[in-house]
């Protein structure tokens, strides 16, 4: 099968394809993130069976197959699978042997469930250990089996960070993050309520400053609601959505490797705008991001070249490459730094928009200068795994850059002092690798989310000294936890020794990929709260003690809002004909001035498709008598599907009894927008 975003790719023509179990492996081509490698068909894919033939005789302790046709039987060890052929649910008794049917055995090796298994049973894996300049393809797939979690051995009981935190507590009464929510009406002995605010602000009692602060205590209260406003369909899976810093636009990348974007003036009454596109992408669009002006907008994917695009829905031209291989006075090299090979993880606009920051895979930091084209900072040899996500300290200045990496470590990165290439600071506290960052744009704090299911807020008075973070290992504190394949044991959780963070919140699922963490914009919330999304279907958003606000449940806001597809890649996902609804809210965004909230997802049967759901304040209430009704399903261009609204309303609520799981997306080819080309 081609890559999504070749040419050559295009609908199954055999309608009686067999379906392979690899094509539900889970998504070992993100290391971390998003690229599937089996997608990549090479020259070498016909020697996968031999080269596994031979390594299984070696000692005896490897993967041995027998002739399929006479007796097919799979011997691990101490452990020996023996393939039947029948109904899934039929077992035949040999012995004190079951023979348990092929699809119970793929359906086991589509999970996490067949690791732990051969774990605990001494086997040691499907392939060796890569080399560091490994370029054999075919042990590239097997890195989800290579990857194994590195279990500690703890001394004690689970020692969680203290709820609610002392010094969120402090940093909510000193009033940089919101008004205290605590306050009390000394003459009333009492909490104000949302009425009596309003009533005090129409009758303008208070002083100008302390009318100011009033509202902003009012706006700061209004959590959106569950209930969705409008639940806008993507035939692939949303991987990021953003509104722009005025709350004017809103765009969201999907898999089918396009931008759509939105006209958000009016937040409760959006308006298509228009869709751009990656003509070569690899496996998604991992980012995008949006100038200051709202003029032009830039998106990646796992390649070395991003493209900028006008905003502008008169300007049909095509996007602007920029390469990010692109060396000052060098030609272009095949493999190393500027290399064509190496993809974008991360991107974001400086404050001025004259520059891009980008985090990459192959371990660096890249400021990229718009009006030269040309990379004018490569930051490397520091970050000791991939960078997955990267922005400006500052938004008035482009100095400071923040990084945050799967060697579990945040970095802080001065322009003014560079000369010895080193970091101006180290954030340690993160177990497991970093899947975002995102700054307070004050250059004093900033947030990350971590595979160790927590998120950190950090202050940049308390980052650790470069000198002292040279003389600690990293690689001690971390299990190597592979975040793509289950849970998060707990007894892989142990503080962090040297953790220098500010708070640390804990209750949502950073898992499958890479999750999204805001702060709350100040404008609509009072930059009361922080908020992530997570991969049980929920937005959870936190005050700064790290107590629960509030969720927003995506998955049931969803439920059934679109009919399942009779494919046979959707029959074979299920295994046993049975296609759940699965949600995991990847992103997440707060709209600057209204109390709207927009969520961008891995969503629907099997969690092969996408959506964006827009949510907002209706207090508590479950409907509403407004027109257009709410919960009502539109495509990527904001128009109405009735078939979708039927089968939601008329189909019953189905309960999802297995955890999401990744897994590349069934559609070969986009037909969902007229006129548009097929990858």
């Amino acid at each position: 099968m081609a890559s999504p975003g070749s040419s050559d790719n295009q609908a199954p023509s055999n309608p009686s394809t067999v379906w392979h179990p690899a094509q539900e492996w889970l998504e070992d081509d993100e290391l971390d993130m998003d690229y599937h490698p089996a997608q990549d068909i090479t020259e070498d894919d016909d020697d996968w069976e031999d080269h596994m033939d031979d390594e299984s005789d070696d000692d005896g302790e490897g993967l041995e197959v027998s002739d399929a046709a006479e007796n097919p039987h799979v011997t691990l060890g101490n452990i020996q699978i023996e393939l039947a052929t029948g109904d899934q649910d039929e077992q035949e008794q040999e012995g004190d042997h079951p023979r348990i049917p092929a699809a119970r055995l793929f359906e086991l090796l589509a999970s996490s469930g067949l690791q732990h298994i051969l774990q605990s049973n001494g086997w040691p894996g499907l392939a060796q250990e890569e080399d560091d300049e490994d370029d054999d393809e075919d042990d590239y797939y097997f890195s989800a089996f290579r990857n194994r979690p590195r279990t500690r051995r703890r001394t004690g009981p689970v020692e969680y960070p203290k709820v609610p935190s002392d010094e969120g507590k402090e940093l909510m009464g000193e009033g940089h993050f919101g008004s205290d929510q605590y306050y009390v009406d000394r003459l009333k002995q009492r909490k104000k309520a949302l009425a009596m605010n309003l009533m005090w602000r129409e009758l303008g009692i208070d002083v100008h400053g302390v009318q100011k602060r009033a509202d902003q205590a009012i706006s700061q209260k209004l959590i959106p609601g569950s209930t969705a406003d409008r639940i806008i369909h993507y035939d692939a899976r949303s991987y990021s959505g953003q509104f722009s810093d005025d709350g004017n636009f809103f765009f969201c990348c999907a898999q089918d490797f396009r931008v759509r974007m939105y006209d958000t003036s009016n937040p409760y009454e959006w308006k298509y705008y228009k869709t751009v596109d990656y003509p070569f992408g690899r496996w998604t669009i991992t980012d995008s991001t949006l100038s200051p002006d709202n003029r032009f907008l830039v998106y990646s994917s796992i390649r070395s070249k991003a493209y900028l695009a006008t905003t502008d829905p008169e300007d049909d031209s095509d996007p602007t490459v920029l390469d990010f291989s692109a060396v000052p006075g060098r030609r272009r090299q095949r493999q190393g730094w500027g290399g064509p090979d190496f993809g974008i993880w991360s991107l974001r606009f400086s404050g001025d928009g004259r520059e891009l920051v980008a985090g990459t895979d192959e371990d660096s930091v890249i400021v990229y200068d718009l009006e030269t084209k040309q990379t004018v900072l490569n930051l490397r040899g520091r970050h000791q795994h991939h960078v997955n996500a990267v922005c400006f300290g500052d938004s008035s200045s482009p100095h400071i850059l923040y990084s945050g990496s799967d060697d579990t470590t945040l970095r802080v990165w001065d322009r003014r002092s560079m000369g010895d290439g080193r970091e101006a600071g180290v954030f340690m506290g993160h177990t497991e690798g970093l899947t975002y960052v995102d700054s307070k744009g004050d250059g004093r704090y900033v947030l990350s989310n971590g595979k160790d299911q927590t998120m950190k807020l950090w202050d940049l008075r308390k980052m650790m000294t470069t000198a002292k973070f040279d003389t600690i290992d990293p690689n001690i504190y971390t299990t190597d936890f592979d975040y793509r394949h289950g849970p998060y044991p707990d007894d892989y959780y142990e503080p962090h020794p040297h953790d220098c963070s500010v708070v640390t919140f804990r209750g949502h699922r950073v898992l499958k990929t890479l999750i999204r963490c805001h702060f709350s914009p100040p404008g609509s919330t009072n930059s009361r709260y922080v908020y992530s999304g997570s991969e049980d279907g929920k937005v959870y958003v936190y005050n700064l003690d790290a107590t629960l606000a509030g969720t927003i449940d995506v998955r049931s806001a969803t439920q059934n809002s679109r009919p399942r597809e009779p494919d046979p890649f959707s029959a074979a996902y299920g295994m046993g004909g049975e296609m759940m609804w699965r949600t995991c809210v990847r992103d997440v965004s707060w709209h600057p001035n209204a109390p709207v909230l927009a969520a961008s997802s891995w969503n629907g049967w099997g969690g092969s498709t996408g959506t964006c759901t827009v949510h907002s304040w209706n207090d508590g209430a479950a409907d509403d008598e407004g027109d257009p009704p709410v919960g009502r399903n539109y495509d990527g261009k904001l128009r109405p599907i009735p078939e979708f609204n039927e089968n939601r309303d008329n189909a019953p609520t189905i309960q999802s009894r297995r955890p999401l799981r990744s897994r590349p997306v069934r559609q070969l080819f986009v037909d969902s927008e007229p006129d548009s080309p097929e990858w």
